[in-house]
């Protein structure tokens, strides 16, 4: 069988400083090697600072757009890489929570791992679905009305999630077969 082809799709991958350094390279590299086209999109222009284990200062990476400037019918997909800083970060900014939130209106596939599940609480989009992250958010997310699981990867109504970088290869495949599937309105409603 072979790999779904993510030919001519373009994929958002929203990120700010203190981004855990694996979780954006990882999905970036799967994606791209399927064939999607990526831009990273943050709250500012210039670079983001990557981190290992939220301690160890890692890569630095060019912001393609900021979350104000991004219309999401552009996209076919957004990936929400964790460490605990930058969820955080994107949490307290309302165009990176409406970006989110317009994501998964439109119908578009998500991918959350580790701590970027706390976007999906955020904006309300945990509700209902059944979902992992990294353990500390577990009552958040149940409080946001998520079903969780311990579970290595996670999709309910287009919406991927995993719990650690060790999720890495199983998070990565099933966000190419997502993104492959495209639009995923009708599973929504």
């Amino acid at each position: 069988m072979t790999a779904p082809s993510l030919q001519g799709k373009t994929i958002a991958i929203l990120a700010a400083d203190g981004v855990e350094e694996i979780e954006l390279t990882s999905p970036r590299e799967a994606v791209e090697q399927a064939g999607a086209m990526t831009h990273l999109i943050s709250l500012q222009d210039g670079e983001i600072q990557s981190m290992k284990n939220d301690m160890e200062p890692q890569g630095r990476y060019p912001v393609d757009k900021t979350a104000e400037e991004v219309n999401v019918n552009e996209y076919d997909g957004l990936i929400l890489p964790g460490g605990t800083v930058n969820p955080d970060k994107l949490r307290l900014s309302p165009d990176a929570m409406r970006m989110v939130r317009a994501f998964y209106d439109e119908g578009k596939p998500i991918g959350a791992i580790c701590h970027g599940p706390w976007s999906l609480s955020e904006t309300g989009i945990a509700q209902g679905l059944r979902m992992t992250s990294w353990p500390s958010l577990r009552h958040e997310l149940t409080l946001a009305g998520a079903q969780w699981v311990d579970e290595e990867v996670v999709t309910d109504k287009g919406v991927v999630t995993s719990r650690n970088p060790g999720d890495l290869p199983a998070f990565n495949a099933k966000l190419i077969e997502e993104f492959a599937e495209g639009d995923h309105s009708s599973r929504r409603k």
